[in-house]
């Protein structure tokens, strides 16, 4: 009768049992740890934090108000306008301007021939139309035949007339023929100067 020892067999078996456990029990403390130290660096992960500064604000420091400012981001236009005093010059005087000939100056009237005293006359008006200034007119007026108007001077008139600034002269200008008749005649009186200077 063959005779089989089992020894072995279960020596094996005890071995191989053995050996898994210790696997098995190494593996969890290996499992353990790695779960430990995941925790760990979840832990500092979540907990670290640099240090703040400490920042003390001057107590002279205004505080904020949304009332006090009218600033608008999207609108940077400021809502002070500054204001500036306006220069308004005042108008300077006309400057005056001066013609010599002060033809326009003069208006005539009256002109006339008497022939009982043969003689020419002709009212004159002279007016300064300066407010400053003073003029002296030198005057000359001519008797002229007319009918037909051949430019024969029939008398001369000549005078000096000064007038102020703003004032009129008025002066009868007079001439007498020197003969002692004649045949009747067409004539026409002429303010033919007038030349004006600056007393």
């Amino acid at each position: 009768m063959d005779q089989r020892t089992r020894t072995g067999t279960s020596t094996g078996d005890t071995g191989s049992a053995g050996s898994t456990g210790g696997r098995a029990r190494r593996g969890g403390r290996a499992g353990v740890a790695a779960a430990l130290a995941a925790v760990a660096l979840a832990t500092l992960s979540g907990c670290f934090s640099p240090p703040r500064p400490n920042v003390v604000m001057p107590s002279n420091w205004p505080s904020p108000s949304s009332s006090s400012s009218s600033y608008n981001p999207y609108d940077p236009t400021p809502s002070y306008t500054p204001g500036y005093d306006t220069y308004s010059p005042s108008p300077s005087p006309t400057q005056e301007t001066f013609d010599p000939d002060g033809r326009s100056d003069v208006r005539g009237s009256g002109c006339d021939f008497s022939a009982s005293l043969r003689r020419f006359t002709y009212t004159l008006s002279i007016t300064n139309p300066s407010t400053t200034s003073t003029y002296s007119y030198d005057m000359r007026i001519d008797w002229m035949k007319d009918k037909p108007a051949d430019g024969t001077t029939y008398g001369v008139h000549e005078r000096s007339v000064v007038v102020a600034p703003g004032a009129t002269e008025t002066y009868t200008a007079t001439y007498t023929l020197n003969q002692s008749s004649w045949q009747a005649f067409w004539y026409t009186c002429q303010i033919t100067r007038a030349h004006k200077t600056k007393m």
